[in-house]
């Protein structure tokens, strides 16, 4: 049953414009080329869950985040086992349709992931949607299924996480898993396969795409992964260039100031520069402990348990290829990355601008907001950056909201905000200042990253939806 505030609250607050250009401005993962801001004004710096709030509806549990239209919210979401998709109006929080996904299988998740965790992305009349127990789907603003396209099965060691995202006439999404990883763009209005294109180096991640236009050039997509950030052309597929010096885990989206892409990559501790264990060659490895066959079992490795993500086709046996990739995972760093946009084939040399590595974020990703890079690490450190130099502005825990932290940093009207996993809302002046204007707490946990538009802001809570203004 949804909630309904009194009358008189609901029309104190008016309801988000329909025109003007932030409308319809976070229509995917992450808003606006997943840069995490919003031009909207008049956003309250206290809420909660009866203060500043324009309406709430209970939800499904689900990790996507919501994506907007001028009047609708798409979000996905797990009901009684079932894979659904829901819309609701963005004036009243109403639910307006709910349509459920085929669910063939049930693929192996990372506690901290969930089998509706990737944002839909939407047209402002069509809907597209992701789950990585079936594929692609996507739905008219009334719910009539347009197309499916099956996708998978997925052998991804966390489960799957990347967001699906729009360019021109195309679905475009990164499928990046232990094996046969690559991005596959479908026809918005036939479902149709255009391309796919195999991305060999990626056995880990789960970053979603945002779009760089080079001046007088077509759109490229860019996508980072295990050890390369890639450029592809959005009309064909093909790999145009590429930057190295990446972790080979990959879950954040990179955002974009001016020609420059930052992107951050943990992989483990021992990923911290002067950390690096001393990982054997294969062959050595081969005589201390193959099988009279000659081959090397995980079972016969030391601290197998620990290592298991080695064997990338779960066959318990260590190939000289997995092997290789183990080393030169062990080998790459944890990091964050100022990356010069443009180029053509392997330009690790020349737009490399700068590396930052303490306290860098495995998942929330960067934000950069009125000249401040953002990140804040799993554990609730917030490291804040000059973005032309990477030298440090500020770190340190949040006072007040010392938490684990999974959502990304959003910002808008000269306020940053940060979402702790268990429902704390930090918000923080602009400029790089860590003290808080305000700290919120939700009373439920938070996993899903905010959208904002029209003078609003949408928080997913584990169990509610709430639509937050002045």
């Amino acid at each position: 049953m949804r909630l309904v505030l009194p009358v008189l609250l609901v029309a104190a607050i008016a309801a988000p414009s329909a025109d003007g250009p932030d409308a319809e401005g976070w229509s995917r993962f992450r808003g606006p080329n997943g840069s995490g801001i919003s031009a909207t004004t008049h956003l309250p710096s206290e809420f909660g869950p009866d203060k500043n709030v324009v309406w709430k509806t209970p939800l499904p549990f689900g990790h996507s985040s919501p994506a907007l239209t001028r009047d609708r919210i798409f979000l996905t979401a797990v009901r009684a086992d079932n894979l659904v998709t829901i819309c609701l109006d963005r004036h009243s929080g109403r639910i307006l349709w709910e349509r459920g996904a085929p669910r063939p299988r049930k693929e192996k998740l990372d506690p901290r992931n969930g089998p509706a965790g990737p944002t839909p992305a939407t047209d402002g009349t069509n809907v597209y949607v992701f789950f990585a127990d079936f594929g692609l789907l996507s739905y008219d603003v009334d719910g009539r299924e347009r197309w499916r396209v099956p996708l998978g099965p997925f052998n991804n060691l966390y489960g799957m996480g990347a967001s699906p995202v729009l360019v021109g006439d195309l679905v475009v999404l990164a499928c990046d898993q232990n094996t046969g990883s690559f991005i596959i763009a479908i026809g918005q209005q036939d479902g149709r396969v255009r391309w796919k294109t195999p991305r060999p180096e990626a056995h880990s991640g789960h970053s979603t795409p945002i779009l760089f236009t080079p001046t007088g050039a077509p759109t490229q997509i860019v996508v980072p992964g295990s050890f390369l950030l890639t450029a592809y052309s959005a009309a064909s597929g093909e790999k145009l260039w590429w930057v190295g010096g990446l972790s080979f885990e990959l879950k954040s989206t990179p955002v974009v100031s001016g020609d420059t892409l930052f992107i951050n990559g943990f992989g483990t501790p021992q990923n911290q520069p002067g950390a690096h264990p001393d990982i054997a060659a294969y062959e050595d490895v081969k005589r201390q402990h193959a099988d009279p066959a000659g081959i090397v079992r995980l079972a016969s490795l030391p601290n197998p348990g620990a290592i298991s993500w080695i064997d990338l086709d779960s066959n318990g046996e260590i190939s000289s290829g997995e092997w290789d990739y183990y080393r030169a995972a062990m080998a790459s760093d944890n990091g964050m990355l100022a990356i010069r946009l443009g180029g053509r084939g392997d330009m690790t040399a020349t737009n490399v601008r700068w590396r930052y590595h303490k306290a860098v974020p495995q998942l929330p990703s960067p934000l950069v907001y009125r000249d401040v890079l953002y990140m804040v690490n799993d554990g609730g450190i917030v490291t804040a950056l000059k973005p032309e130099s990477g030298a440090e502005v500020g770190q340190g825990r949040l006072k007040g909201a010392i938490d684990r932290y999974y959502a990304s940093p959003v910002a808008a009207d000269n306020k940053v905000f940060m979402l702790s996993e268990t429902g704390k809302v930090v918000v923080l002046p602009p400029g790089g200042s860590l003290d808080p204007i305000a700290v919120n707490d939700l009373g439920d946990d938070i996993y899903a990253t905010p959208a904002i538009s029209g003078g609003r802001m949408y928080v997913r809570t584990r169990g509610w939806l709430y639509c937050f203004g002045t």
